[in-house]
């Protein structure tokens, strides 16, 4: 079992009411809930593989694949809807050469929408590790990832 797994599994008992905890402080420790994580999480707690699983698809907290070093979130609420995010995503993608949802081979990138950032009058707007960029532009955009190396 990996290290990581078993100092997470260290803080618990493996009961099955530990199960949300237990996803969660894997998914912390590893950045996603891998297919392996997932298999080491039932025989822990006692809970079949499937259960595991379906309890971790059915909250939309846990992900299954890892996000970028650069993980940009695109607001996908009203205001920015109005203000023209859907050009501000394919510009996004355009210029990582990735789709809303994938992360890049190389993970220095991934892109992922949300209902709302709550930045509604800095519409349209996206967080890129935590810092909302504001009123953007496919222009502002390409300046932004400038550097970013496409993949394809």
């Amino acid at each position: 079992m990996d290290k990581q797994l078993v100092e997470v599994f260290s803080a618990f008992d493996g009961k099955e009411e530990e199960l949300i905890p237990i996803l969660q402080k894997v998914q912390d420790a590893l950045g996603f809930l891998s297919d392996d994580s997932i298999m080491e999480i039932a025989r822990f707690t006692r809970v079949p593989v499937s259960s595991v699983f379906g309890v971790a698809t059915f909250y939309a907290q846990f992900r299954f694949k890892p996000r970028g070093d650069t993980h940009i979130l695109v607001c996908r609420g009203t205001a920015c809807h109005v203000k023209g995010v859907t050009r501000i995503l394919e510009e996004i993608e355009n210029q990582l050469g990735i789709k809303e949802g994938e992360t890049s081979i190389d993970r220095k990138y991934s892109i992922e929408s949300v209902a709302c950032i709550g930045a509604c009058s800095l519409a349209p707007c996206v967080m890129v590790n935590g810092k909302v960029e504001a009123n953007l532009t496919p222009q502002k955009i390409r300046k932004l990832f400038k550097t970013a190396v496409k993949i394809n």
